[in-house]
This record gives structure tokens, sequence and C-alpha cells, in this order.
């Protein structure tokens, strides 16, 4: 007999990416994950039907979904994607018995407790306080940030991303300025992000009287990291440097003496260069809060699926 709410589709949805996987009942692995473009589809219900159907798997008997965007009510209008619905309609329209849809970080956050140790790569030092809240930050397409409470069970999001960047030295100040012409406000998501990458090394060029190619954020890190490109490998070196000081910030926001954990899909590219930057640096320079933050553990995940589906999966059995 197949058990309540199962079997269920759980869902990653990002600016660019929409990553799915398929539970088929309590506990078990999930399996059959499937990417697919946002931009190949006209909606979440379609790009739903597509991996169904990819898959060859019967209708779910429910849905969880982590998404980059806020929910707040039943209608959600996604921040870097076109994409938009009601969470009610859209279960009505797959036909599920419960549908629950949550920041794609609350996800992520609540995934933490699940991951194994060979799964995150420590940055720098630290040891965890098992009574402490835990943090998350995540530069993909968007930058997103969660906490999660002592005891793993609740999550707490935000719109982190979109708080206003502060410099620490004038190399960093004239970047900023520099994103303040072409933006107005320039919050931490515009360097640290996909794009962001690319707005550094644009950023970079102007302030080195050099012309600025039409990059990719994978060309930004290709030609850095190869050495192909100074203005590249600049880029690279102020974002590793942001994220550190924003990941601190979080860090003391949240009192999260149970470790900062490092996700999204940029960070993980830069490989062995990350490790060797300034972040964990970055990170402790608080002033007279050193000490508290070098003491907090910083890990990226590396894991070979995406856990945020586990999260949203685990959002669905707490009662989203």
């Amino acid at each position: 007999m197949q058990q309540p709410g199962f079997p269920r589709l759980l869902g990653d949805v990002g600016g660019t990416h929409a990553r799915f996987g398929w539970q088929s009942a309590p506990a078990a692995a999930i399996e059959h994950i499937g990417i697919e473009r946002c931009g190949d589809h006209a909606g979440l219900a379609d790009a739903v039907r597509h991996y169904l159907g990819q898959w060859r798997l019967p209708a779910p008997a429910a849905a969880a979904i982590g998404i980059a965007n806020p929910v707040a009510g039943d209608e959600i209008r996604m921040t870097n994607h076109h994409w938009r619905f009601s969470i009610r309609a859209l279960r009505d329209e797959l036909g599920l018995q419960r549908l629950c849809v949550v920041n794609d970080f609350e996800a992520l956050a609540l995934a933490l407790p699940t991951l194994e140790a060979s799964v995150l790569q420590p940055i720098g030092g630290g040891r965890a306080d098992p009574q402490a809240a835990c943090a998350v930050i995540g530069p993909g397409t968007g930058l997103g940030m969660a906490g999660l409470l002592p005891g793993g069970r609740h999550a707490v999001t935000g719109e982190g991303g979109h708080a206003t960047l502060a410099p620490v030295d004038d190399r960093e100040s004239a970047v900023i300025a520099r994103l303040r012409q072409r933006f107005g406000h320039v919050s931490a998501e515009r360097v640290l992000s996909g794009a962001g990458l690319v707005n550094l090394y644009a950023a970079v060029s102007a302030l080195d009287e050099q012309a600025a190619e039409p990059l990719e954020p994978a060309d930004v890190i290709q030609r850095g990291l190869g050495g192909q490109d100074a203005a590249c490998r600049t880029a690279i070196d102020l974002f590793c440097g942001f994220l550190g000081s924003v990941a601190g910030n979080l860090a003391l926001t949240l009192g999260a003496r149970g470790g900062v954990y490092i996700g999204g899909g940029i960070v993980p590219r830069l490989g062995p260069a990350f490790a060797d930057s300034a972040f964990r640096a970055r990170f402790e320079a608080k002033g007279r809060f050193n000490g508290y933050l070098s003491a907090i553990p910083t890990w990226l995940i590396v894991a070979p699926q995406p856990p945020a589906l586990q999260g949203a999966s685990r959002a669905l059995d707490l009662g989203g």
C-alpha cells in the first residue's frame, strides 16, 4: 500500500534551472534527478510535466518545491525569472493532494541536518556549537540566505541578498561607486551572483581603463583561474572577499555559532582558489568580534545532488 503523501515530486527552482527529484516512500532515496532550463518552459507546471514525461513517472500524490523567491501568500512572482503562478492553482492543475512551496534557501537550511561530512569541505577552522543556530548563504543566479534554529526543524528566511553592500577598502569603494552609477542601489546580490561576477569584471575593467568584453560568468571564472585575464582574476578575488564579509555579517546577525554553510552554483566552480582566497580572513575580520567569528566553522557544500530537494521533502513532512 502506498504511504499517504507519496510518491512525491521534489523541486529546487532557481532563476536559471529547475531541478527535480522523485521520492517514492518515506526515508526513500531521492532518485530520477533531472534539470530543466527555466527559459525552455512557459511556466513551472510545464517544466514539471516535461520532467515527469522524460522519466515516465506517474502523477505524484504530493509535491514540495523550494523556489528562489519570497513566499508570502498564494501568489508567486519570481525575482530573477518571468514565471509567476498561484500555489493553489498549480496544485489543482497538477492534481496534487498537497503542494508545499517554500523559499529555496529555507529548503536548503532544512537540509543541513541531513548532510554527511563527505559533502562538506571545511574552509578555515572553528568548531560548531550543536546548541546554536546555523546559517547558509549561496551565490547562484541570485544570492540566497537563511538560518536554521537549534533543533533543526525551523528555518529563518529573508531577502538578505538585497541588503546594501559595504566596502572595506578604497578599491572596493571604487568598485561599488562604479556599480552605483549603473544600478543606484548596490546590493550584495549585485556582486555575489553569476551576473554579479560579470558586474565586478566590468567595473574592474572600467576602473583600469580597459575595454570589457561581453563575458558570461563561466568565462570570467575560466579566464581568471587560467591566468588569461587580470581583470577576471581581480573580479574573482573581489567576489571571494565580499562573500566573506557578507557571510560574516550573516553569522553575527543570526548568532550562527552552529556554523555557516556555503551553497549555490558559483563557489564550487572556483575549485581550490576559493579555499586559498580572502574569504575566511574577511569572514573573521569584524574588529572586536574577530574572536567570536574565528570560532565559527564555515563549510562549502559539495553534494553531488541538490540538497535542497531533501530539504523540500522535510518542509512537507514538517507541515509545510
